[in-house]
């Protein structure tokens, strides 16, 4: 492996029209930024050809994995610029709190690849970089761009239907009123058979053109793929290693109008259940990386904002703080791991109790999609409005956090408005 060379700008060609280049590639891996443009979704990143890959369900995954980074480099003029592109999957961190699972689970807790090379996309000036730490030579790209197959029309199953939700939420209500818990993060997974020929990539290019996302992405390997059009980051760091983490708790349809949205996004706001149920997972986002962090570094700059995203609004805070010395990202993913918003409070608590009550293993939903950059930088989200492909199957998570006053039949919906973008890709 070499070291950064200066990225050479390439002619301007759409993230899309180099998804269609590379739709056959066995290995492909995507940061891809969409929505509204700000700061936090400018860049977008598409790797392929890794030059060493780990697909693993053994604890020891963790020590591959950070065998597969290479000495730390100095930053670079893009945000990346090669390193680790992956996935933890729930089931990793259910092994890394050591809470033993009632359900079978076959998809991979650690799928990542080490790429040396990057397309690295900007959004802002519509400019495309093309970074290689082996000199490989720019690749070619296409000026016209081929049209995706459309996605098939697929009957999607719940492993829990209405009445059974309900009876659900009902248990987790009673757990809290025992004192067993504050807050549950409470889901359902929609299954399909994977069809013959499943073009994977086009698949993801219809995603992401109906349900732009901040955080979303693309990890395509053999035997397990993941398309992602998550609007939640889990955790960023920086090469001077500085932390922030922004849960979100607290979901609201869009409205038709501008001042239906406003009335909306107020009516969240102000909407004491989604406010407490975001304020404990701030603070128990607060713990898990003040495991990691400088002492008195951890800080809590925003808190309980609505935010607006493709198909919702949701209540966002951010949390930040400041690596300890000696540490890097693979201990911070691994303090963690899984992401407190989609797991309750206390966290320990609440995974065995998710356990007992949901029917099927989360496999990659709920876990985080990561990136590691040779300089030691994370960005990372949480696998939420996300579809999981096998080698047999289809998979959509999607669920809600659950606090003693939720009205399971509101949550039934809320849940149903949360997968409804990605199953209306199979049923046009």
């Amino acid at each position: 492996m070499g070291t950064p060379c200066a990225p050479v700008e390439l002619p301007w060609r759409s993230p899309d029209a180099c998804l269609a280049a590379w739709h056959d590639e066995p290995w492909l891996a995507m940061l891809d930024s969409g929505g509204p443009l700000s700061g936090r979704t400018r860049w977008s990143v598409l790797c392929r050809r890794p030059v060493a890959t780990l697909v693993t369900c053994e604890e020891s995954g963790w020590d591959a994995l950070r065998a597969l980074l290479p000495p730390r480099q100095a930053e670079g003029a893009l945000p990346f610029q090669g390193g680790l592109v992956g996935m933890a999957s729930y089931g990793a961190g259910l092994k890394l709190e050591k809470i033993p699972s009632a359900h079978a689970d076959d998809t991979p807790h650690l799928v990542a690849g080490l790429f040396a090379d990057a397309l690295v996309f900007d959004r802002q000036d519509k400019r495309l970089y093309w970074s290689s730490l082996t000199n490989r030579p720019p690749p070619e790209l296409p000026s016209c761009t081929r049209r995706p197959a459309a996605p098939p029309v697929l009957p999607f199953r719940p492993d829990l239907d209405a009445t059974q939700w309900i009876r659900a939420v009902d248990s987790v209500r009673d757990y809290i009123a025992a004192g067993d818990l504050f807050q549950a993060n409470l889901t359902v997974r929609f299954h399909a058979s994977r069809p013959a020929g499943l073009a994977v990539v086009d698949l993801y290019r219809a995603l992401r053109k109906s349900m732009a996302a901040p955080f979303g992405g693309l990890l395509k390997s053999p035997g397990f793929s993941l398309l992602s059009g998550s609007v939640e980051r889990f955790l960023s760091m920086d090469a001077q290693g500085r932390i922030e983490t922004r849960p979100i708790k607290g979901t609201a349809p869009l409205g038709p109008s501008e001042a239906e949205n406003r009335a909306i996004a107020l009516a969240l706001a102000g909407d004491e259940k989604e406010y407490a149920e975001n304020l404990m997972i701030t603070d128990l986002m607060r713990n898990d990386i003040g495991r990691v962090s400088q002492l008195g570094s951890v800080t809590v700059p925003e808190l309980c904002q609505v935010e607006r995203f493709a198909h919702w609004h949701h209540l966002v805070s951010c949390v930040r703080s400041i690596i300890r010395p000696g540490l890097d990202a693979i201990d911070l993913l691994r303090a963690t791991l899984p992401p407190g918003s989609v797991t309750g409070a206390p966290k320990h608590r609440a995974m065995q109790i998710i356990d007992t009550i949901e029917r099927s293993a989360r496999g990659a939903y709920c876990g985080s999609f990561f990136r590691i950059g040779f300089d030691g930088a994370l960005d990372s989200s949480v696998i939420i409005r996300t579809l999981a492909i096998l080698k047999d199957r289809l998979e959509i998570g999607t669920g809600g956090g659950i606090t003693y006053p939720s009205d399971p039949a509101r949550e039934y919906e809320e849940m149903r408005l949360k997968a409804a973008p990605l199953l209306s890709l199979f049923d046009p």
